[in-house]
């Protein structure tokens, strides 16, 4: 219980190094004192100022709360469902919401704006479909939320390919495609703003009930014996994980991986499920996404990697690892 105990300042400790190393990297690089400078005032209306409050800090503070966001709901998700491959993707909201984001695109909506509205309407409508499709099936079981979020990934991915032949190939499939993979790159503080409740609002609710979360765990009949109601509760999750993954995505587009990894890493380190866990879960999802915006940053001159390529790539490794230490734990975790 001890040991457990140091992972969270250490990884706070963490993630307080990596931002800072994520706000000094770009094409216009900023060093600590400068950043010090700007802190204080010293910079005041210099070029080194308005780089970093309108472009950098902004996509600093997107990729905080878009990687625990990501990393929160994959441990609310591997959780709840007590399955190591549950992830945000599997309520369909990603493609959901790539869907909505290439309809825009492909009509012509033109900004921004309505690529994200596109997005987060799209992503939101995927898991009413979701719970319409287990209410109709009479059951609340696990399963019926896993085939429902297979059933409307597979409709939505359908649609998009659908886009994708329609989309003018020089001009709106590329930006399909590059959505698709998803970047910090079109992040400014007006994008931002405006999603921070639909993010933020719910990381803290989720974060509050991480002990039901954990009941929940258990299965329906323990979940009942100790006073919850599973259906609720299991939609309160799926909600409030969909409306923050909703409001990331409309934004950034599609993060591969992270939702995936982040919580298996926390698991490891953790060895326990409860509110430390969905906290660590958080952090561990910020860091590695910032990581990946770093080197989408830094590994090609005079061009940004999209961010899934190098999610995936970070993923890769720890996975081999953990399937080569699988020892087939009941509660999801691959070790």
């Amino acid at each position: 219980m001890r040991r457990r105990s140091y992972f969270l300042p250490v990884m706070g400790g963490v993630l307080v190094l990596i931002t800072l190393w994520s706000a000094c990297v770009g094409s216009y690089p900023l060093s600590l004192s400068q950043l010090w400078a700007i802190l204080t005032g010293e910079l005041r209306g210099s070029m080194e100022e308005k780089v970093f409050l309108s472009l950098r800090l902004p996509r600093v503070a997107m990729g905080v709360l878009a990687g625990g966001a990501l990393g929160l709901a994959g441990g609310i998700y591997q959780t709840i469902f007590r399955n190591s491959l549950a992830s945000p993707d599997l309520t369909g909201v990603a493609s959901g919401a790539s869907f909505g984001a290439a309809a825009a695109i492909v009509l012509g909506a033109g900004t921004g704006w309505h690529i994200m509205f596109g997005s987060f309407v799209a992503g939101v409508l995927s898991l009413l479909v979701v719970l319409v499709l287990v209410s109709l099936s009479g059951m609340e079981k696990m399963g019926s939320y896993i085939l429902s979020g297979i059933l409307v990934s597979s409709l939505a991915d359908a649609g998009l390919m659908l886009l994708k032949f329609m989309a003018d190939p020089e001009r709106e499939l590329a930006a399909i495609e590059f959505w698709t993979m998803g970047s910090l790159g079109t992040v400014t503080a007006e994008k931002l703003m405006p999603q921070v409740l639909f993010v933020a609002v719910p990381m803290v609710v989720l974060l509050c009930c991480s002990r039901q979360a954990v009941m929940l765990s258990l299965g329906s009949e323990h979940a009942r014996g100790l006073g919850l109601a599973p259906g609720v509760w299991r939609a309160v999750f799926l909600g409030l994980s969909t409306l923050m993954i909703a409001g990331v995505v409309s934004i950034t587009g599609v993060i591969a991986f992270v939702g995936l990894i982040a919580p298996h890493i926390a698991f490891l380190l953790y060895r326990r499920r409860n509110t430390g866990y969905f906290v660590l879960c958080t952090l561990m999802g910020s860091v590695l996404l910032l990581v990946a915006d770093i080197l989408a940053r830094s590994l090609y001159r005079g061009a940004e990697l999209p961010l899934s390529i190098l999610t995936v790539l970070l993923s890769v490794p720890v996975l081999a690892g953990l399937i080569c230490r699988r020892k087939g734990g009941p509660h999801g975790a691959l070790v």
